[in-house]
C-alpha cells in the first residue's frame, strides 16, 4: 500500500468503501500499488493490469487488456463502441463485490498472466479509420491543417476521425471539421483541455464553464 492511494481514498465521498474493498482483492493478487493518472493503479513488473475508479452511477475495475480476457461470466463491460482494449467490472455495492471476490480475483490473475505470456490486444491503426471527404477537402484548402492533424498522436487523430465521421449529413461533418478545426492547429485533441484549469490534464474536466 501506497500513501498517494490512501490520500486518495481518504478523499473521496462515494464508494470509498467499495474501492477499499477492490483495493484489498486486488493486493492479494500480488500486484504492485502505483498512482497514476489521479487514481489507484496496479501493475505487474512495471505493467499496467488495472485501475480502480468511481463515477456517477458506480465504481469499476478497469482492465487494460480486458479484451484478452475469456470473461466466462459475461461481467466485461466495454465503455464506449470504440474502446478497443480496456473492459470495465461495475459495481454499485459491497455486496457484489464480495460475493465476486474469487471470480475478480481470477480475472486479475489472468490479466497478469496475459501480461506474462505477452498477448497483445490486436487494435485498429489510423490508417483503418475512413477519413470523410469533408475532411480530404478542408486538408487540400488548408495544407497546415493536414500537416497539424497528422503531428497529433494516433489515439487524438481516431477520436477526430470518429467524431468526424459519425454525422449522416456532410454539412454536419463539415461543421463539425470547422469547429475543430483551429484546435487541431493548437495541436490538441478532441478531449483535451484549452483553457488551463482541468484538474485531469491534459484531459478536459469542464472546468471551462466556469470561465
Amino acid at each position: 500500500m501506497i500513501k498517494e492511494v490512501d490520500d486518495y481514498l481518504d478523499g473521496i465521498n462515494k464508494w470509498q468503501s467499495e474501492l477499499r474493498e477492490l483495493r484489498a482483492i486486488i493486493l492479494e493478487c500480488g500486484l504492485t500499488e502505483a498512482f497514476k493518472w489521479k487514481h489507484p493503479c496496479y501493475t505487474y513488473k512495471n505493467k499496467n493490469i488495472v485501475l480502480l475508479h468511481g463515477f456517477k452511477e458506480y465504481c469499476a475495475i478497469l482492465f487494460y487488456k480486458g479484451a484478452l480476457l475469456k470473461d466466462p461470466y459475461n461481467l466485461l463491460i466495454q465503455q464506449t463502441q470504440h474502446t478497443q482494449s480496456g473492459r470495465q467490472i461495475r459495481f454499485t455495492d459491497v455486496g457484489e463485490i464480495q460475493t465476486l471476490r474469487q471470480t475478480i480475483k481470477d480475472y486479475i490473475l489472468e490479466a497478469a498472466q496475459n501480461e506474462e505470456s505477452g498477448k497483445k490486444v490486436q487494435v485498429k491503426k489510423v490508417t483503418d479509420y475512413p477519413v470523410p471527404k469533408e475532411l480530404t477537402q478542408k486538408f487540400s484548402e488548408d495544407p497546415n491543417l493536414e500537416t497539424a492533424f497528422n503531428s497529433l498522436t494516433p489515439g487524438r487523430q481516431k477520436g477526430y476521425l470518429l467524431h468526424f465521421s459519425q454525422p449522416k449529413q456532410s454539412n454536419t461533418r463539415s461543421n463539425r471539421i470547422s469547429k475543430n478545426t483551429q484546435r487541431i492547429l493548437n495541436g490538441k485533441g478532441l478531449n483535451d483541455c484549452t483553457c488551463g484549469l482541468s484538474k485531469r490534464m491534459p484531459n478536459c474536466d469542464g472546468s471551462h464553464k466556469q470561465l
